[in-house]
């Protein structure tokens, strides 16, 4: 069964409770149980990390070499700032979607522009927490091709 890492960001520990007017009130609990489930629909075994740390973040990514399939990464704010999680995901071979629950080019203009995108397969933005669920249906295409 493909693994898929679903690796979250800084401040997505805190959804459900952090501006519910931008971000919803889905917990990140509740958005793991979903992806969870359809990722068993799918055959896909989901594996979920978060760290509001950009290291452990990397260090994530760096595992994910020896195992996983693919990458979903909602990188939160270092979208908008960390090369190091570019350079992680630039030596990755599997296939890489970005995801961010709100609009990000609808918000302030520096968060129009992410360093993950350059690396990403496909980006989903905009459509709360199920972008995660768009996430994995495209992945499952990507990584049973």
């Amino acid at each position: 069964m493909p693994q898929i890492l679903l690796l979250n960001g800084p401040n997505l520990n805190l959804l459900g409770l952090r501006q519910p007017e931008i971000y919803g009130r889905e917990t990140l609990a509740d958005v793991v149980k979903s992806c969870t489930a359809l990722g068993r629909d799918l055959g896909l075994e989901v594996v979920a990390k978060q760290s509001n740390h950009e290291g452990a973040l990397v260090d994530y990514i760096h595992a994910a070499r020896d195992g996983m399939d693919g990458i979903i990464l909602n990188p939160g704010a270092y979208s908008h700032t960390s090369i190091a999680i570019l350079d992680a995901l630039n030596a990755y071979d599997g296939p890489v979607l970005e995801v961010h629950i709100s609009n990000i080019h609808k918000r302030e203009s520096f968060r129009h522009h992410s360093y993950v995108s350059t690396r990403a397969e496909g980006v989903i933005a905009g459509f709360g927490t199920e972008g995660y669920l768009l996430a994995l249906r495209r992945m499952a295409t990507l990584v049973t091709k």
